[in-house]
C-alpha cells in the first residue's frame, strides 16, 4: 500500500454478514468514511470484484478468503473476522502477503456456553422428542430417561474460554465437571482435569466440544469415541463442523447409545439464511439442530463488533498487531510528530541491516525502531525524524525480501 493511509477517507473498509453496526460507528468515530456494508455473504466472483478496491474486509463465518483469493487483492492490508474461530481465512497465506487477521476470542463466550448449557438441560429430560410429540398431538407425560443434571456429570472437551465458561455455569447448577485439554489449564472452581480423552467419555453423562478446526481434531469424535462413551449419554457440538463425525453420530443414537444430541455446527452450513440444509441429524426426534447461532446474540455481537473493529483501526492507523492470530503482535507508541512507516519481509539475514544502511547513507535520523519475526516473517515499525518523500518509500519497497511497506503519519 502506498500513502492512503495518511488520508483515511481513501482507505475502504468493506463490511460483510450483517456485521453489527458497532463496527460501522468504530470505523466513523476514528475518521473512517468509506465504509460498504452487506447484511450477507457474497458470492465468490462479487466478493473478488469488491477486493479489488478494498483495504479492510470483515466477514463472519460464511465467507471463506483463501490463497486463491487472497493472490487477487492488490490493497488488502486487514482481514477482521467478527468470530471466535478464523479457519474460514488462510491464515499462513495472508501473513507471507503481509496481510494480518484480527478475530474477537472473548466477545461470545458467553452467550455460546448458555446455549450449551441450556441444551445440556434439555437433552438430559428428553425435551426435543417430547416437544415434537406435543406438536404431532401425542401426549408423551413420562419421566423415562428425563433426569435432572445436578450431581451429573459434564464432561468438556477444550477448557479455553469458551470451555472453562462452560464449566462455571455447569458447577452453579451442581454439575461435576471434568475436561480434557492438550495444554495445561488452571481448573477453576471444582472442575477436574482428566489425562486422556478416553477417560473423559468413560464417565461423562454429557459431552460438549470447545476445540478449533485443526488436523488434530478433525473427527475427533467418531465410531470408536462414541463406542467408549457411557450408554446413554448425550452429546453438544458447538465447536467446529469437522470435529464430530455426524454418520457415526447418526449410528450411535440409532443404537441408542446415545440418548440426544446438539449441534450448532456443520461441515458443510448454507453461505446464506433460507438456503437449502441437509443433515444426517435431521431424522431424529432427540436432537436439537440450530443454524451456528451459538454466538448469536444482540450482546455478543454488539461485543464483536467493537472488539474486532478496534483492533483494524489500531492496526490501520498505528501498525499495531496485537490481537493478529497470524502475525507477530507489536505495537509502537506513536509520536505523531515523526514519520512512522511499516515494513514486513521474509526473515532472513541482512534485511534489517539493509534497511539501516538505507536510512543511514541518506543521512535520515531514526527516532524508535521496534521488531519482531517469527521464523518466517519480520515486521518492524520504524520512527524517522524527517519525512520520507515517495520515491524514498518505493526504494525501501526495493530492498530484497520485503513484503510490505506502508507509511502511517
Amino acid at each position: 500500500m502506498d500513502r492512503h493511509s495518511l488520508d483515511k477517507s481513501k482507505i475502504k473498509v468493506l463490511l460483510l454478514e450483517g456485521i453489527h453496526e458497532n463496527a460501522v460507528r468504530c470505523f466513523k468515530e476514528n475518521g473512517y468514511s468509506d465504509i460498504e456494508c452487506y447484511k450477507e455473504a457474497l458470492s465468490d466472483k462479487i466478493l473478488e470484484e469488491k477486493l479489488l478496491k478494498a483495504h479492510i474486509i470483515g466477514i463472519r463465518s460464511r465467507t471463506e478468503i483463501r490463497s486463491n483469493l487472497l493472490i487477487k487483492t492488490p490493497r488488502l492490508i486487514a482481514i477482521g473476522c467478527f468470530s471466535i474461530g478464523t479457519n474460514q481465512v488462510d491464515l499462513h497465506d495472508a501473513k507471507m502477503m503481509g496481510i494480518p487477521v484480527f478475530n474477537a476470542p472473548f466477545s461470545n463466550t458467553r452467550s455460546v456456553a448458555e446455549l450449551v448449557i441450556a441444551e445440556c438441560i434439555m437433552l438430559m429430560r428428553g425435551i426435543p422428542e417430547k416437544s415434537i410429540q406435543a406438536r404431532n398431538k401425542i401426549w408423551m407425560k413420562s419421566s423415562c430417561n428425563a433426569v435432572e443434571v445436578r450431581g451429573k456429570t459434564l464432561g468438556i472437551i477444550g477448557y479455553g474460554h469458551i470451555g472453562s465458561q462452560v464449566s462455571i455455569l455447569a458447577e452453579s447448577l451442581g454439575m461435576r465437571i471434568v475436561y480434557y485439554d492438550i495444554e495445561k489449564k488452571l481448573s477453576l472452581g471444582n472442575a477436574k482435569h482428566v489425562a486422556t480423552l478416553e477417560d473423559l467419555l468413560k464417565i461423562a453423562d454429557t459431552v460438549t466440544i470447545h476445540v478449533p478446526s485443526t488436523e488434530l481434531t478433525r473427527n475427533m469424535i467418531s465410531a470408536n469415541q462414541i463406542a467408549i462413551m457411557r450408554k446413554g449419554a448425550c452429546l453438544i457440538n458447538a465447536s467446529r463442523g469437522d470435529v464430530v463425525d455426524y454418520k457415526a453420530v447418526a449410528d450411535g443414537l440409532r443404537s441408542k447409545q446415545l440418548a440426544g444430541v446438539a449441534a450448532d455446527v456443520f461441515p458443510k452450513e448454507p453461505v446464506a439464511t433460507g438456503e437449502p440444509f441437509v443433515s444426517e441429524l435431521q431424522e431424529f426426534d432427540n436432537v436439537i439442530l440450530t443454524p451456528h447461532i451459538g454466538g448469536n446474540t444482540l450482546e455478543a455481537q454488539a461485543n464483536i463488533g467493537i472488539e474486532v473493529a478496534d483492533k483494524l483501526v489500531k492496526y490501520s492507523d498505528t501498525g499495531s498487531t496485537i490481537g493478529a492470530v497470524n502475525f507477530v503482535e507489536i505495537a509502537l507508541q506513536p509520536n505523531l510528530s515523526k514519520q512512522r512507516f511499516l515494513h514486513i519481509h521474509k526473515n532472513v539475514p541482512g534485511v534489517m541491516r539493509e534497511i539501516n544502511n538505507f536510512f543511514s547513507l541518506r543521512n535520515i535520523n531514526i527516532a524508535a525502531e521496534y521488531l519482531q519475526t517469527d521464523p518466517e516473517i519480520g515486521y518492524v515499525i520504524i520512527e524517522t525524524e524527517s519525512e520520507l518523500d515517495p520515491s524514498v518509500i518505493q526504494d525501501l519497497r526495493n530492498i530484497p525480501h520485503t513484503i510490505r511497506v506502508r507509511t502511517l503519519f
